[in-house]
C-alpha cells in the first residue's frame, strides 16, 4: 500500500498559521497567496485524515492535535534545514544564509562596526537580522526561526552552546549636576531608586542592571517605562531620572548632543557578558565560532 507523507512546504504553511494566528498574515510569511495557503492546508488535513484547525470567519484556533502536530512540523523544519547546513559547512567558511537575532541593546551599537567587516571579509555570506528581546531570540532559535543569537548574559536560553566575546561594562547617566561634586565612579549605594529609569519588562539589560547593583527596594522602587535605550536618554536629558547604559552604547555615542553625563557603575560585578549562541550539535558550529571571533575582534578595533 503506498504511503503519502505531508511536505515540508505543507509543515510550513502549518507551523506560520500557528505562529501568526491569521491566514493572510501567515500566507506573507511564505511568500503566497492566501488561497494558496489555505489549499495547502486543506489538502495537509485530507492526506493524514483529521481536522488540524477550526476556521471562522473571526478565529483560527488549532485543534489540541492541530497543536501537537506543528510542535512535530517544526522539529521537522529544523531537521530539514540542518540538512542545509551540513553542505554549507562543508564548502567554504561563513558563506551562504544565516539567521541571526540580535537584542535591541546590542544591534544599534554593535552592527554597524560588524557588518561593513563582514561584507569585506565574507561577501557569499547572506546574513539576515532579526533583532528582537532575549526571550523571544531563544524561543526562535530552538523553534528553527534563526540559527544563533547575540545577546547578554546571564541569560536562560535553554541548551545551547555558546562562545563569550566579551564583557560590556555598565554605566549610570545622569543629567549634568545631578551629583555635586560629579564622582569618577557612582557607587551602587549612591543611586536614588525613586529616579531610576529602566527598560520595560521583557529587555535583559534591566535585570542585569537591577542584578549589578544588588539592592532588592531597586526592583520595587525603579520606573520600567523605557522601550529602548534611545528613548530613556532622552527622559533623562530631560531631568526626569537617571538610568544605566552599557559601555558599548556610550561608545557609540548615544549621549552625543545631550547634556548627560556618564561615570562608571561601582558594584562586585557591574558588567553583562555579550555572547553568541547557537543550538547544540548544530552542524555549523565552526561557522559560528568564526562569526564570534570576527565579533570580538571588530570590538576590540578602535572606532
Amino acid at each position: 500500500m503506498a504511503t503519502y507523507l505531508p511536505t515540508l512546504k505543507q509543515l510550513q504553511y502549518l507551523v506560520s498559521l500557528q505562529e501568526h494566528g491569521h491566514f493572510g498574515r501567515a500566507a506573507e510569511a511564505c511568500f503566497v497567496t492566501q488561497s494558496t495557503l489555505s489549499a495547502g492546508l486543506r489538502e495537509l488535513e485530507t492526506l493524514i485524515g483529521v481536522t488540524l484547525v477550526e476556521r471562522t470567519r473571526r478565529v483560527v484556533r488549532f485543534t489540541p492535535l492541530g497543536d501537537r502536530i506543528a510542535d512535530k512540523a517544526r522539529r521537522v523544519l529544523r531537521e530539514a534545514d540542518e540538512l542545509g547546513d551540513l553542505a554549507r559547512a562543508a564548502g567554504r567558511p561563513l558563506s551562504g544564509e544565516m539567521r541571526m537575532s540580535v537584542i535591541p541593546t546590542i544591534a544599534p551599537f554593535m552592527l554597524p562596526r560588524i557588518l561593513p567587516r563582514l561584507r569585506t571579509d565574507y561577501p557569499d555570506l547572506k546574513l539576515y537580522l532579526r533583532e528582537e528581546p532575549s526571550g523571544a531570540a531563544c524561543e526562535g532559535l530552538h523553534n528553527g526561526r534563526t540559527d544563533c543569537v547575540l545577546l547578554a548574559l546571564p541569560y536562560a536560553c535553554g541548551e545551547v552552546s555558546s562562545q563569550a566575546l566579551f564583557d560590556d561594562r555598565l554605566f549610570v547617566a545622569f543629567p549634568d549636576g545631578e551629583y555635586d561634586p560629579c564622582p569618577a565612579s557612582i557607587r551602587a549605594a549612591d543611586i536614588d531608586e525613586r529616579r531610576l529609569l529602566l527598560l520595560e519588562d521583557g529587555h535583559c539589560l534591566k535585570d542585569h542592571a537591577l542584578s549589578a547593583c544588588n539592592r532588592p527596594e531597586m526592583r520595587a522602587e525603579a520606573t520600567m517605562l523605557g522601550t529602548s535605550l534611545h528613548t530613556i536618554v532622552q527622559m533623562v536629558d530631560n531631568g526626569l531620572g537617571v538610568t544605566m547604559l552599557p559601555e558599548m552604547a556610550i561608545t557609540a555615542g548615544i549621549l552625543e548632543h545631550t547634556n548627560i553625563i556618564a561615570r562608571p557603575l561601582e558594584a562586585d560585578n557591574p558588567v553583562r557578558g555579550i555572547a553568541l549562541v547557537w543550538r547544540r550539535a548544530s552542524p555549523r558550529e565552526k561557522d559560528f565560532q568564526l562569526l564570534s571571533q570576527v565579533l570580538a575582534d571588530v570590538r576590540s578595533v578602535p572606532r
